[in-house]
């Protein structure tokens, strides 16, 4: 009975010396807190109706789409689109190729755009040799700061 006893008040006491310290409680009360803030933008845009605005308190990558069964082979294939930027930092176009079981990528690095920027064009591209098909092709948004960048007029080009 000592022995139980014992053990109860060990447990007690470890439990109360192991418990977890809180660094920091994020509210999700409101969606403003959420970052990164992701909505369509009437006010600034490249072409058309709107733009989509990505606003950021840390790097962050965004999946604009996925292509299913694209019909490549021997050709390259080219992802661009239209930022504008108000960043601390850099934002560039990554696309990755879903090829027979594998995932392969390609970011633009030498298209990046930083800290404020007008509208531009910027791009990746990923060369698929004869015999390579895709099953998927995911095409993303890296921002590398806080901020904002809003991106519009999205292209997924074939060349031979």
């Amino acid at each position: 009975m000592k022995t139980r006893l014992a053990v109860i008040i060990a447990l007690t006491l470890t439990a109360s010396l192991c418990r977890a310290e809180v660094l920091k409680k994020l509210s999700l009360d409101a969606a403003s807190s959420a970052t990164p803030r992701i909505e369509v933008d009437t006010q600034v845009k490249a072409e058309g109706q709107s733009s989509l605005k990505i606003t950021t308190q840390w790097p962050t990558t965004i999946c604009l789409g996925e292509i299913v069964g694209p019909d490549i082979e021997n050709a390259k294939l080219v992802y661009s689109a239209k930022v504008k930027t108000a960043l601390a930092g850099s934002a560039l176009l990554e696309m990755w190729a879903h090829v027979g079981g594998g995932q392969y990528f390609s970011r633009g690095m030498d298209d990046a755009v930083s800290q404020n920027t007008e509208w531009k064009t910027i791009k990746t591209s990923f060369i698929f040799q004869k015999g390579q098909k895709p099953e998927k092709i995911t095409l993303n948004l890296v921002i590398n700061g806080i901020g904002t960048v809003w991106i519009d007029d999205i292209i997924l080009s074939k060349e031979p």
